[in-house]
């Protein structure tokens, strides 16, 4: 059974925090702002140690007991990105990618967040390359999105954004149990560093790794391959 990590688009990506600038359309900045926040709320309790150490404040908080956490978290979280999902459908259909022209930034980067944590990806991801190629939203996310893609399709990435891990299954306790995260398999991984600085990441594949508290490893897919997933 595979556990996608997504480390880099779930729980470790910053806050918006672009200088601003003066939207076109402010409502829709607003409701884009909104949205955007809602996407991260349950992504925080997940994955910012400010929550997630704290397991009994967060329940008292939420209403619900500690041990309901694992279970009552992500269910939330994939329940906002639903309702988030069908929500930006429609924005997308009547507005087409709203880029920094329309709603200014970082409210232009909103709409990319719901994208990629739905299964719309391979759907818009044509929009977000063009949106990327005017300048409307930075290339580097367009490069992230399409990194999951990729993996999504079992292909190697590109910029090397993308961490997998596997749970398996072990016969002596009869739980299934997580195994060392992964950067994905990267095609031509000797020149993805090359490729992540025009993109403009500010870090190495090395130092995301490290920053994500993963060991840097070249793989292969049929690397992957190999590897226990049952």
């Amino acid at each position: 059974m595979k556990s996608f990590l997504a480390l880099l688009l779930l729980g470790l990506l910053p806050q918006l925090t672009a200088a601003q600038t003066t939207p076109q359309n402010p409502r829709l900045k607003h409701e884009l702002d909104s949205i955007y926040t809602v996407d991260q709320r349950w992504r925080s309790m997940l994955f910012n140690p400010r929550f997630n150490r704290r397991p009994d404040s967060l329940a008292r908080a939420l209403g619900v007991t500690r041990e309901s956490l694992p279970t009552y978290i992500p269910g939330q979280m994939l329940r906002t990105d639903s309702s988030n999902t069908v929500r930006m459908r429609a924005i997308l259909k009547q507005y087409g990618y709203p880029g920094k022209s329309l709603v200014g930034t970082p409210a232009n980067e909103a709409a990319w967040y719901v994208i990629q944590h739905s299964p719309d990806i391979d759907r818009y991801l044509p929009l977000i390359r063009k949106a990327a190629d005017k300048g409307e939203l930075p290339f580097y996310l367009y490069a992230q999105m399409l990194d999951r893609q990729l993996m999504r399709a079992g292909k190697e990435q590109q910029y090397g954004t993308q961490a997998m891990g596997y749970t398996v299954l072990n016969p002596a306790t009869g739980r299934r149990e997580a195994q060392r995260p992964f950067v994905w398999p990267i095609r031509d991984a000797a020149g993805v560093n090359e490729r992540r600085k025009k993109a403009g990441f500010p870090t190495t594949v090395e130092q995301n790794a490290a920053n994500l508290g993963i060991p840097y490893r070249v793989l292969t897919l049929p690397d992957v391959e190999k590897m226990p997933k049952n």
